[in-house]
Protein backbone atom coordinates (compact mmCIF):
# COMPACT_ATOMS: atom_id res chain seq x y z
CA UNK A 1 0.00 0.00 0.00
CA UNK A 2 2.85 2.40 0.77
CA UNK A 3 4.41 1.77 -2.63
CA UNK A 4 1.04 2.31 -4.34
CA UNK A 5 0.51 5.63 -2.50
CA UNK A 6 4.01 6.78 -3.44
CA UNK A 7 3.41 5.89 -7.09
CA UNK A 8 0.11 7.80 -7.15
CA UNK A 9 1.77 10.87 -5.56
CA UNK A 10 4.59 10.92 -8.13
CA UNK A 11 2.10 10.53 -10.98
CA UNK A 12 -0.01 13.47 -9.73
CA UNK A 13 3.08 15.64 -9.31
CA UNK A 14 4.21 14.84 -12.85
CA UNK A 15 0.78 15.64 -14.30
CA UNK A 16 0.66 18.91 -12.37
CA UNK A 17 4.07 19.85 -13.72
CA UNK A 18 2.97 19.18 -17.29
CA UNK A 19 -0.40 20.96 -17.00
CA UNK A 20 0.88 24.03 -15.18
CA UNK A 21 3.97 24.28 -17.36
CA UNK A 22 6.34 24.50 -14.50
CA UNK A 23 10.04 24.16 -15.20
CA UNK A 24 11.63 21.08 -13.59
CA UNK A 25 13.97 21.81 -10.73
CA UNK A 26 17.49 22.56 -11.86
CA UNK A 27 16.44 23.56 -15.41
CA UNK A 28 16.37 27.16 -16.75
CA UNK A 29 14.19 28.67 -19.46
CA UNK A 30 16.25 29.69 -22.48
CA UNK A 31 16.75 33.45 -22.60
CA UNK A 32 15.17 34.99 -25.68
CA UNK A 33 17.07 37.41 -27.90
CA UNK A 34 15.55 40.42 -29.65
CA UNK A 35 16.11 42.40 -32.80
CA UNK A 36 14.38 45.75 -32.41
CA UNK A 37 13.13 47.50 -35.57
CA UNK A 38 12.25 51.17 -35.01
CA UNK A 39 10.39 53.10 -37.70
CA UNK A 40 11.61 56.69 -38.11
CA UNK A 41 9.68 58.66 -40.73
CA UNK A 42 9.23 62.34 -41.46
CA UNK A 43 11.39 65.16 -40.20
CA UNK A 44 13.56 64.19 -37.24
CA UNK A 45 12.18 66.45 -34.51
CA UNK A 46 12.59 66.35 -30.70
CA UNK A 47 9.92 63.63 -30.48
CA UNK A 48 11.80 61.37 -32.90
CA UNK A 49 15.09 62.01 -31.11
CA UNK A 50 13.53 61.08 -27.76
CA UNK A 51 12.02 57.94 -29.32
CA UNK A 52 15.38 56.78 -30.72
CA UNK A 53 17.12 57.37 -27.38
CA UNK A 54 14.37 55.55 -25.48
CA UNK A 55 14.57 52.51 -27.75
CA UNK A 56 18.35 52.38 -27.47
CA UNK A 57 18.01 52.49 -23.67
CA UNK A 58 15.51 49.62 -23.76
CA UNK A 59 17.66 47.58 -26.13
CA UNK A 60 20.71 48.02 -23.90
CA UNK A 61 18.86 47.19 -20.67
CA UNK A 62 17.25 44.07 -22.18
CA UNK A 63 20.37 42.92 -23.99
CA UNK A 64 18.95 43.10 -27.52
CA UNK A 65 20.98 41.54 -30.29
CA UNK A 66 20.59 44.52 -32.63
CA UNK A 67 18.55 47.66 -33.27
CA UNK A 68 17.55 48.44 -36.86
CA UNK A 69 16.37 52.00 -37.57
CA UNK A 70 14.02 51.92 -40.55
CA UNK A 71 14.60 55.42 -41.96
CA UNK A 72 12.52 57.56 -44.32
CA UNK A 73 13.22 61.21 -43.57
CA UNK A 74 13.71 64.43 -45.57
CA UNK A 75 15.83 66.05 -42.86
CA UNK A 76 15.87 67.23 -39.25
CA UNK A 77 14.40 70.15 -37.34
CA UNK A 78 16.49 69.84 -34.17
CA UNK A 79 19.53 72.01 -33.56
CA UNK A 80 23.12 71.05 -34.25
CA UNK A 81 23.98 70.23 -30.61
CA UNK A 82 20.98 67.94 -30.12
CA UNK A 83 21.58 66.14 -33.40
CA UNK A 84 25.30 65.64 -32.70
CA UNK A 85 24.37 64.13 -29.31
CA UNK A 86 22.06 61.71 -31.14
CA UNK A 87 24.86 60.69 -33.52
CA UNK A 88 27.22 60.15 -30.59
CA UNK A 89 24.55 58.11 -28.79
CA UNK A 90 24.16 55.79 -31.80
CA UNK A 91 27.90 55.52 -32.34
CA UNK A 92 28.70 54.66 -28.71
CA UNK A 93 25.83 52.24 -28.10
CA UNK A 94 27.03 48.80 -26.93
CA UNK A 95 24.17 47.27 -28.94
CA UNK A 96 24.66 46.79 -32.67
CA UNK A 97 22.81 49.64 -34.43
CA UNK A 98 21.91 49.37 -38.11
CA UNK A 99 20.18 51.93 -40.36
CA UNK A 100 18.02 50.72 -43.24
CA UNK A 101 16.76 53.32 -45.72
CA UNK A 102 13.53 51.59 -46.64
CA UNK A 103 11.06 50.53 -47.81
CA UNK A 104 11.53 50.99 -51.55
CA UNK A 105 11.44 54.65 -52.60
CA UNK A 106 12.37 56.04 -49.19
CA UNK A 107 14.71 58.97 -48.55
CA UNK A 108 17.46 59.78 -46.09
CA UNK A 109 18.17 63.39 -46.98
CA UNK A 110 19.56 66.35 -45.13
CA UNK A 111 20.88 65.74 -41.65
CA UNK A 112 19.03 62.41 -41.41
CA UNK A 113 21.51 60.91 -43.90
CA UNK A 114 24.23 61.17 -41.24
CA UNK A 115 22.47 58.50 -39.15
CA UNK A 116 23.90 55.98 -41.62
CA UNK A 117 27.42 57.24 -40.90
CA UNK A 118 26.96 56.86 -37.13
CA UNK A 119 25.46 53.34 -37.30
CA UNK A 120 27.55 50.17 -37.23
CA UNK A 121 26.09 49.02 -40.53
CA UNK A 122 23.63 50.45 -43.06
CA UNK A 123 21.51 49.28 -45.97
CA UNK A 124 19.28 50.77 -48.63
CA UNK A 125 16.17 49.57 -50.49
CA UNK A 126 15.59 49.83 -54.27
CA UNK A 127 14.72 53.33 -55.50
CA UNK A 128 15.70 54.92 -52.18
CA UNK A 129 17.99 57.95 -51.95
CA UNK A 130 20.55 59.21 -49.47
CA UNK A 131 22.61 62.40 -49.38
CA UNK A 132 21.85 66.09 -50.06
CA UNK A 133 23.18 66.73 -46.56
CA UNK A 134 23.20 70.51 -46.90
CA UNK A 135 25.08 72.92 -44.68
CA UNK A 136 22.46 73.48 -41.95
CA UNK A 137 24.53 71.61 -39.35
CA UNK A 138 27.67 73.40 -38.20
CA UNK A 139 29.80 70.24 -38.16
CA UNK A 140 32.53 68.68 -40.26
CA UNK A 141 30.84 66.13 -42.50
CA UNK A 142 32.46 62.69 -42.61
CA UNK A 143 33.57 61.20 -45.92
CA UNK A 144 31.95 60.45 -48.30
CA UNK A 145 29.00 62.60 -47.15
CA UNK A 146 31.09 65.74 -47.57
CA UNK A 147 30.89 65.13 -51.33
CA UNK A 148 27.10 64.95 -51.25
CA UNK A 149 26.23 68.31 -49.72
CA UNK A 150 23.83 69.33 -52.50
CA UNK A 151 23.15 66.04 -54.27
CA UNK A 152 21.96 62.55 -53.45
CA UNK A 153 22.69 59.03 -54.65
CA UNK A 154 20.21 56.24 -55.32
CA UNK A 155 20.51 52.65 -54.01
CA UNK A 156 23.45 51.02 -55.88
CA UNK A 157 25.15 54.38 -56.49
CA UNK A 158 24.99 55.10 -52.77
CA UNK A 159 26.69 51.75 -52.05
CA UNK A 160 29.41 52.44 -54.60
CA UNK A 161 29.95 55.88 -53.06
CA UNK A 162 30.42 54.29 -49.64
CA UNK A 163 27.48 55.98 -47.90
CA UNK A 164 25.76 52.66 -47.15
CA UNK A 165 27.05 49.10 -46.84
CA UNK A 166 24.42 46.82 -48.33
CA UNK A 167 21.59 46.54 -50.84
CA UNK A 168 18.58 45.30 -48.84
CA UNK A 169 15.20 45.26 -50.61
CA UNK A 170 13.34 44.23 -47.42
CA UNK A 171 13.86 44.34 -43.68
CA UNK A 172 14.41 40.58 -43.84
CA UNK A 173 17.30 41.11 -46.25
CA UNK A 174 18.76 43.60 -43.77
CA UNK A 175 18.65 40.99 -41.00
CA UNK A 176 20.18 38.51 -43.42
CA UNK A 177 23.05 40.93 -44.13
CA UNK A 178 23.79 41.22 -40.42
CA UNK A 179 24.12 37.44 -40.30
CA UNK A 180 26.28 37.21 -43.41
CA UNK A 181 28.60 39.91 -42.06
CA UNK A 182 29.07 37.80 -38.91
CA UNK A 183 27.55 40.57 -36.85
CA UNK A 184 24.82 38.36 -35.37
CA UNK A 185 24.07 34.68 -34.89
CA UNK A 186 20.32 34.71 -35.39
CA UNK A 187 19.58 32.52 -38.45
CA UNK A 188 19.52 28.83 -39.22
CA UNK A 189 19.27 27.07 -42.58
CA UNK A 190 16.10 25.28 -43.63
CA UNK A 191 16.63 21.81 -45.07
CA UNK A 192 14.97 22.02 -48.50
CA UNK A 193 16.61 19.92 -51.25
CA UNK A 194 14.40 21.53 -53.92
CA UNK A 195 15.50 25.10 -53.15
CA UNK A 196 18.03 26.59 -55.56
CA UNK A 197 19.20 29.08 -52.94
CA UNK A 198 19.75 28.01 -49.30
CA UNK A 199 16.74 29.07 -47.21
CA UNK A 200 17.21 30.44 -43.71
CA UNK A 201 15.01 31.36 -40.81
CA UNK A 202 15.37 33.02 -37.42
CA UNK A 203 16.52 30.79 -34.60
CA UNK A 204 13.85 29.75 -32.12
CA UNK A 205 15.22 32.03 -29.41
CA UNK A 206 15.23 35.17 -31.61
CA UNK A 207 12.25 37.54 -31.87
CA UNK A 208 11.88 40.63 -34.08
CA UNK A 209 10.04 43.51 -32.39
CA UNK A 210 8.63 46.33 -34.49
CA UNK A 211 8.12 49.72 -32.85
CA UNK A 212 6.89 53.16 -33.86
CA UNK A 213 5.70 56.34 -32.16
CA UNK A 214 2.77 56.16 -29.74
CA UNK A 215 -0.57 57.77 -30.53
CA UNK A 216 0.09 61.10 -28.77
CA UNK A 217 3.69 61.29 -29.99
CA UNK A 218 2.54 60.51 -33.53
CA UNK A 219 -0.05 63.32 -33.32
CA UNK A 220 2.52 65.90 -32.21
CA UNK A 221 5.05 64.61 -34.76
CA UNK A 222 2.44 65.01 -37.53
CA UNK A 223 1.55 68.50 -36.34
CA UNK A 224 5.22 69.48 -36.66
CA UNK A 225 5.26 68.72 -40.39
CA UNK A 226 5.25 71.83 -42.65
CA UNK A 227 1.99 71.23 -44.61
CA UNK A 228 -0.01 70.27 -41.51
CA UNK A 229 1.26 73.20 -39.42
CA UNK A 230 0.50 75.61 -42.28
CA UNK A 231 -3.03 74.31 -42.90
CA UNK A 232 -3.83 74.24 -39.18
CA UNK A 233 -2.79 77.91 -38.94
CA UNK A 234 -5.16 78.90 -41.77
CA UNK A 235 -7.99 76.81 -40.33
CA UNK A 236 -7.48 78.38 -36.91
CA UNK A 237 -7.48 81.95 -38.26
CA UNK A 238 -10.60 81.39 -40.39
CA UNK A 239 -12.50 79.63 -37.59
CA UNK A 240 -11.74 82.47 -35.17
CA UNK A 241 -12.91 84.92 -37.83
CA UNK A 242 -16.08 82.88 -38.34
CA UNK A 243 -16.78 82.75 -34.63
CA UNK A 244 -16.37 86.54 -34.44
CA UNK A 245 -19.31 86.98 -36.81
CA UNK A 246 -21.59 84.48 -35.07
CA UNK A 247 -23.41 84.95 -31.81
CA UNK A 248 -21.52 83.59 -28.81
CA UNK A 249 -18.60 81.18 -28.62
CA UNK A 250 -19.48 78.06 -30.54
CA UNK A 251 -17.92 75.09 -32.26
CA UNK A 252 -16.01 77.33 -34.69
CA UNK A 253 -14.27 79.13 -31.83
CA UNK A 254 -13.24 75.88 -30.12
CA UNK A 255 -11.99 74.35 -33.37
CA UNK A 256 -10.09 77.55 -34.16
CA UNK A 257 -8.46 77.69 -30.74
CA UNK A 258 -7.37 74.03 -30.85
CA UNK A 259 -6.06 74.44 -34.41
CA UNK A 260 -4.03 77.50 -33.44
CA UNK A 261 -2.56 75.73 -30.39
CA UNK A 262 -1.48 72.72 -32.44
CA UNK A 263 -0.17 74.97 -35.19
CA UNK A 264 1.81 77.02 -32.68
CA UNK A 265 3.61 73.89 -31.50
CA UNK A 266 4.37 72.77 -35.06
CA UNK A 267 5.55 76.19 -36.21
CA UNK A 268 7.71 76.50 -33.08
CA UNK A 269 9.45 73.19 -33.81
CA UNK A 270 9.93 74.12 -37.47
CA UNK A 271 11.21 77.62 -36.67
CA UNK A 272 8.58 79.61 -38.56
CA UNK A 273 9.45 83.05 -39.88
CA UNK A 274 7.88 85.88 -37.81
CA UNK A 275 7.43 87.88 -41.02
CA UNK A 276 5.38 85.14 -42.67
CA UNK A 277 3.30 84.64 -39.53
CA UNK A 278 2.53 88.36 -39.25
CA UNK A 279 1.56 88.54 -42.93
CA UNK A 280 -0.95 85.71 -42.54
CA UNK A 281 -2.47 87.40 -39.49
CA UNK A 282 -2.69 90.69 -41.41
CA UNK A 283 -4.41 88.81 -44.25
CA UNK A 284 -7.14 87.56 -41.91
CA UNK A 285 -7.66 91.05 -40.49
CA UNK A 286 -7.87 92.55 -43.98
CA UNK A 287 -10.48 89.97 -44.97
CA UNK A 288 -12.46 90.83 -41.83
CA UNK A 289 -12.75 94.48 -42.84
CA UNK A 290 -14.42 93.77 -46.18
CA UNK A 291 -16.50 90.92 -44.79
CA UNK A 292 -18.15 93.49 -42.54
CA UNK A 293 -19.22 95.53 -45.58
CA UNK A 294 -20.37 92.45 -47.49
CA UNK A 295 -18.56 93.46 -50.71
CA UNK A 296 -14.97 92.48 -51.68
CA UNK A 297 -13.03 95.67 -52.23
CA UNK A 298 -9.56 97.08 -51.46
CA UNK A 299 -8.95 95.16 -48.25
CA UNK A 300 -9.87 91.86 -49.88
CA UNK A 301 -7.13 92.46 -52.45
CA UNK A 302 -4.71 93.31 -49.64
CA UNK A 303 -5.68 90.10 -47.85
CA UNK A 304 -5.11 87.97 -50.95
CA UNK A 305 -1.67 89.47 -51.57
CA UNK A 306 -0.49 89.11 -47.96
CA UNK A 307 -1.92 85.56 -47.86
CA UNK A 308 0.19 84.49 -50.84
CA UNK A 309 3.37 86.27 -49.66
CA UNK A 310 2.94 85.00 -46.09
CA UNK A 311 2.49 81.43 -47.34
CA UNK A 312 5.81 81.42 -49.19
CA UNK A 313 7.74 83.12 -46.38
CA UNK A 314 6.27 81.23 -43.41
CA UNK A 315 8.64 78.23 -43.38
CA UNK A 316 11.94 79.09 -45.07
CA UNK A 317 14.02 76.02 -45.73
CA UNK A 318 11.06 73.63 -45.77
CA UNK A 319 8.86 72.67 -48.69
CA UNK A 320 5.16 72.92 -47.82
CA UNK A 321 4.18 71.29 -51.10
CA UNK A 322 2.14 72.67 -53.97
CA UNK A 323 -1.04 70.76 -53.11
CA UNK A 324 -1.27 72.11 -49.51
CA UNK A 325 -0.36 75.61 -50.73
CA UNK A 326 -3.00 75.66 -53.48
CA UNK A 327 -5.58 74.09 -51.18
CA UNK A 328 -4.87 76.54 -48.36
CA UNK A 329 -4.96 79.67 -50.52
CA UNK A 330 -7.88 78.54 -52.69
CA UNK A 331 -10.14 77.40 -49.87
CA UNK A 332 -9.36 80.47 -47.77
CA UNK A 333 -10.23 82.88 -50.57
CA UNK A 334 -13.40 80.92 -51.46
CA UNK A 335 -14.47 80.91 -47.81
CA UNK A 336 -13.94 84.65 -47.49
CA UNK A 337 -15.68 85.57 -50.74
CA UNK A 338 -18.70 83.26 -50.53
CA UNK A 339 -19.16 81.65 -47.14
CA UNK A 340 -18.54 84.53 -44.76
CA UNK A 341 -20.81 87.16 -46.42
CA UNK A 342 -23.77 84.79 -46.09
CA UNK A 343 -23.01 84.31 -42.39
CA UNK A 344 -22.71 88.05 -41.86
CA UNK A 345 -26.14 88.59 -43.40
CA UNK A 346 -27.53 85.87 -41.15
CA UNK A 347 -26.31 87.67 -38.06
CA UNK A 348 -26.88 91.32 -38.95
CA UNK A 349 -29.92 91.22 -41.22
CA UNK A 350 -33.59 91.00 -40.38
CA UNK A 351 -35.67 87.92 -40.92
CA UNK A 352 -35.76 86.67 -44.52
CA UNK A 353 -39.42 85.53 -44.37
CA UNK A 354 -42.07 87.95 -45.66
CA UNK A 355 -39.73 90.75 -46.75
CA UNK A 356 -42.21 92.41 -49.07
CA UNK A 357 -42.86 94.98 -46.35
CA UNK A 358 -39.40 96.37 -47.07
CA UNK A 359 -40.45 97.63 -50.49
CA UNK A 360 -40.79 101.40 -50.30
CA UNK A 361 -38.61 101.80 -47.21
CA UNK A 362 -35.80 104.32 -47.23
CA UNK A 363 -32.25 103.31 -46.41
CA UNK A 364 -28.71 104.70 -46.52
CA UNK A 365 -25.95 103.54 -48.86
CA UNK A 366 -23.10 102.13 -46.74
CA UNK A 367 -20.91 102.04 -49.84
CA UNK A 368 -21.19 103.42 -53.33
CA UNK A 369 -23.83 101.47 -55.29
CA UNK A 370 -22.72 101.56 -58.93
CA UNK A 371 -24.39 99.26 -59.86
CA UNK A 372 -23.84 97.07 -56.75
CA UNK A 373 -22.97 97.87 -53.18
CA UNK A 374 -24.31 97.73 -49.62
CA UNK A 375 -27.34 99.52 -48.22
CA UNK A 376 -28.48 99.78 -44.61
CA UNK A 377 -32.22 99.46 -44.00
CA UNK A 378 -33.49 99.67 -40.41
CA UNK A 379 -30.03 98.95 -38.94
CA UNK A 380 -29.52 95.86 -41.14
CA UNK A 381 -27.00 95.72 -43.99
CA UNK A 382 -27.99 94.23 -47.34
CA UNK A 383 -26.35 93.80 -50.69
CA UNK A 384 -28.01 96.17 -53.11
CA UNK A 385 -28.23 96.82 -56.85
CA UNK A 386 -29.35 99.90 -58.78
CA UNK A 387 -29.73 100.99 -62.39
CA UNK A 388 -26.41 101.89 -64.03
CA UNK A 389 -27.84 105.28 -65.04
CA UNK A 390 -28.63 106.25 -61.46
CA UNK A 391 -25.67 105.38 -59.22
CA UNK A 392 -26.03 106.08 -55.51
CA UNK A 393 -23.11 107.56 -53.65
CA UNK A 394 -21.91 106.48 -50.24
CA UNK A 395 -24.10 108.01 -47.52
CA UNK A 396 -26.95 108.93 -49.91
CA UNK A 397 -30.56 107.96 -49.29
CA UNK A 398 -31.91 105.02 -51.28
CA UNK A 399 -35.42 103.60 -51.69
CA UNK A 400 -36.11 99.85 -51.86
CA UNK A 401 -38.16 99.10 -55.00
CA UNK A 402 -37.84 95.30 -55.30
CA UNK A 403 -36.27 92.23 -53.70
CA UNK A 404 -34.44 89.50 -55.64
CA UNK A 405 -33.38 86.68 -53.29
CA UNK A 406 -31.10 88.34 -50.75
CA UNK A 407 -30.31 91.37 -52.93
CA UNK A 408 -32.34 94.59 -52.72
CA UNK A 409 -33.06 96.64 -55.82
CA UNK A 410 -32.87 100.31 -54.88
CA UNK A 411 -33.14 103.74 -56.48
CA UNK A 412 -32.27 107.30 -55.41
CA UNK A 413 -34.72 109.16 -53.23
CA UNK A 414 -35.74 111.36 -56.17
CA UNK A 415 -36.48 108.32 -58.37
CA UNK A 416 -34.40 106.13 -60.65
CA UNK A 417 -33.88 106.22 -64.38
CA UNK A 418 -36.13 103.91 -66.39
CA UNK A 419 -34.76 101.15 -68.55
CA UNK A 420 -35.21 101.93 -72.27
CA UNK A 421 -37.12 98.65 -72.73
CA UNK A 422 -39.60 99.66 -70.03
CA UNK A 423 -40.09 103.08 -71.66
CA UNK A 424 -40.68 101.46 -75.08
CA UNK A 425 -43.25 99.01 -73.68
CA UNK A 426 -45.24 101.81 -72.05
CA UNK A 427 -45.21 103.92 -75.19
Amino acid sequence: MLRLATLISLTCALLATVLIGATPAGAQEPQRRYIDVLEVSGLIDPIQVASINAHLDRAESEGATAVIIQLNSPGATVGTDEFVELLDRIDSSPVLVAVWVGQAGSDALGASALLASAADVSGIAPGSRIGDVGDDLDIDLPAPFDSYVDRSAEDVAAIEAGMVDAFAPTIGDMVLYLEDANLTDTLSEIADPDAEVPQRQLLDDVTVRFSSLGLLDQLMHTVASPPVAYLLLLIGLMMILLDFYTAGIGVAGVVGAVSLLLSSYGLGVLGASPTGLILLIVASLAFAIDIQTGVPRFWTAVGCITLVVGTFTLLPGYGIGWLPVLSGIGLTVAFVLSGMPALVRTRFSTTTIGREWMIGLMGKAVSSIDPEGVVEVRDAKWRARTNRLTPIGEGDVARVVAIHGTILEVEPETGGARDYREMRNKS
